[in-house]
């Protein structure tokens, strides 16, 4: 299986980019791992926020395979803690996918098209996080799911 992040922008910021690489570095010990960046809209001024969303939503959707499985990091999402993500993740895994897809939007949130394509929605947290913070902490959490899923020492209970 691999698991692709997608996420809308770049990353602005050099450390944190240092760490993103860091630990999608070190997932790629356990899982093939891709991490896509969708180019930020150009001319935003213009568009309202649903307009906004139905652009990034269309540009999400473009990148996507028809067996795909997405899950939208979603303030609305299910909660899990570690335990229960690694969990989840061997769900999945279990279930013979071919490509596992966490998508992370823009500023606005997602189209109503990607909430209804989407299989599912997680929360990292109740607390508002910036779109760069969140891409280090999904990674990191894939990471660390991967490590309880092997028993290994990253995690403790």
């Amino acid at each position: 299986m691999t698991i692709k992040l997608l996420a809308i922008g770049k990353t602005d910021h050099s450390n944190l980019q240092s760490l993103i690489d860091d630990y999608q570095k070190r997932l790629g010990f356990y899982v093939k791992f891709e991490f896509e960046i969708i180019p930020d809209l150009k001319k935003t001024k213009h568009l309202s926020e649903d307009q906004q969303k139905q652009k990034e939503g269309d540009l999400i959707l473009s990148k996507l395979n028809t067996t795909d499985v997405m899950i939208l990091l979603d303030e609305n999402g299910k909660q899990l803690d570690s335990v229960g993500f690694s969990q989840y993740l061997q769900k999945h895994m279990n279930s013979g996918i071919k490509q596992l897809v966490f998508v992370i939007g823009g500023p606005y949130g997602f189209s109503p098209e990607v909430y209804q394509k989407a299989n599912g929605k997680l929360s990292l947290s109740k607390m508002t996080f910036s779109h760069q913070m969140i891409r280090l902490f999904i990674i990191e959490q894939l990471y660390r799911g991967f490590t309880i899923l092997k028993n290994e020492p990253y995690h403790h209970r």
